[in-house]
């Protein structure tokens, strides 16, 4: 891969606006802005789930955000203004750093409206809808959860496809995961460590992984970890803050969101790390999206839930992701749709890639925290310099022979028609 030298003086200029982005994004956390505290949960268990939530406006109002939204949005500003001065209005690294500006700002507004109906409209705008199409006619993310709750339903008895029993404390999976990451990233770059301050089972940050003290996990749920957080969310935090000049890849806005979330997914697929109890939990997520979407309110999406058989705490758990930072009647948060959103999106971007040839592209994604929309223009900053590529990379990604093969199929069958397969297998299936 053949590189032009660039001056000095530019780098340094990309570098430094790169940095205050960096600087600028750090008190911005919106998972912890938004959630409800165990008071709510409380709460709402003491009255055995017969009333909302309490949560209302106020509720927001007395949990201020840690920074000030007006001079955040300012500073925001100020640094895409900066960026058009010094790298012109055209430059490619300058335009991924100003939609990031807008992006955040855009982020701003959304919680200072929580609690309000514009919460959940500038959420849409962020992660998406359950009603988005991914192409003109196409399936929308509600239809996706539909169709695949149907597949997971008509093998839900099968005994052999039952869960293992969660034997394994939080203690054996940290113990397990730090000693199949430790390898992988080197055993003094991340650590694996049990918190009592999570919600999930499990959170990723720059150079570690989280499991909450109380929850147990069998193997699956270790190895989805592994790959999911370890693999996807670690290491390509990693190789962002690897970064020598675009070291805003070390951090990610919503529109990333949605491309490392399905870049985990994936992963998962691939890796045979996932499960149908796995893919089932998170078809829910977006069926209790669009609910919200449609009007149902709190206490429907928790009994939807129920109705799944899952206990009282976990349905309330559940519920409450799709309406953190918005009202227990109001529109949803929609962060979760990136999971199904973001897998369609990238398998569909690596099938494309391998169909035209273009197989140095796929690696890039793991540059950062990047967004699909600029691995083209990574490509450039690679072959500049200014993006270097990915240090740790997963195998399936490392060596994409076996991965190229099964796109080349895949893009074959795409073209069958399941419809007469259906009625040409029927008598022997």
């Amino acid at each position: 891969m053949s590189r032009r030298k660039l001056p000095d003086d530019y780098q340094k200029t990309i570098r430094a606006l790169s940095d205050r982005i960096v600087q600028a994004q750090t008190p911005i956390r919106v998972l912890d802005a938004v959630k409800w505290d165990d008071s709510v949960r409380q709460g709402f268990l003491k009255h055995k789930g017969k009333s909302m939530p309490a949560v209302d406006r106020a509720y927001y109002e007395n949990r201020p955000l840690a920074f000030d939204a007006t001079e955040k949005k300012l500073e925001f500003q100020n640094i895409e203004r900066d960026i058009t001065r010094h790298l012109g209005q055209f430059n490619p690294v300058g335009q991924i750093m100003r939609r990031m500006c807008k992006e955040y700002r855009m982020v701003i507004r959304m919680l200072e409206a929580r609690g309000t109906a514009d919460f959940g409209l500038i959420s849409q705008e962020l992660y998406g809808a359950a009603s988005d199409a991914f192409h003109a006619g196409d399936p929308t993310l509600a239809d996706l959860g539909l169709m695949l709750s149907d597949y997971l339903n008509n093998i839900a008895d099968r005994g052999d496809l039952k869960d293992e029993a969660k034997t394994l404390t939080a203690k054996d999976a940290v113990d397990l995961l730090q000693s199949r990451l430790g390898p992988v990233f080197g055993d003094d770059t991340i650590r694996v460590f049990e918190s009592d301050g999570i919600v999930a089972d499990a959170a990723a940050g720059a150079d570690y992984i989280k499991i909450r003290a109380d929850a147990m996990f069998n193997e699956r749920d270790v190895r989805a970890l592994e790959v999911h957080e370890g693999l996807v969310h670690v290491g390509t935090t990693l190789n962002g803050q690897n970064q020598p000049i675009c070291t805003f890849l070390a951090k990610g806005p919503p529109s990333s969101t949605v491309t490392q979330e399905g870049l985990a997914i994936l992963m998962e697929v691939i890796a045979f790390a996932s499960y149908p109890t796995r893919l089932r939990r998170l078809t829910n997520r977006t069926r209790a999206i669009h609910m919200a979407e449609e009007g149902a309110d709190f206490l429907d999406v928790y009994h939807f839930y129920r109705e799944q058989g899952y206990s009282t705490e976990e349905s309330y758990g559940s519920a409450s992701r799709a309406f953190r930072g918005s009202l227990p009647g109001g529109l949803p948060f929609t962060k979760d749709l990136s999971y199904l959103k973001g897998f369609i999106l990238i398998y569909n971007y690596i099938q494309l890639a391998v169909r035209k040839g273009k197989l140095e592209q796929i690696p890039l994604l793991f540059c950062g925290k990047t967004t699909l929309e600029d691995t083209r223009t990574l490509r450039q900053l690679v072959d500049e310099g200014l993006v270097v590529p990915p240090k740790y990379l997963p195998p399936q990604f490392r060596d994409l022979n076996a991965l190229s093969a099964w796109m080349c199929f895949s893009n074959f069958l795409n073209h069958l028609s399941l419809e007469r397969i259906e009625a040409d297998y029927a008598n022997i299936l």
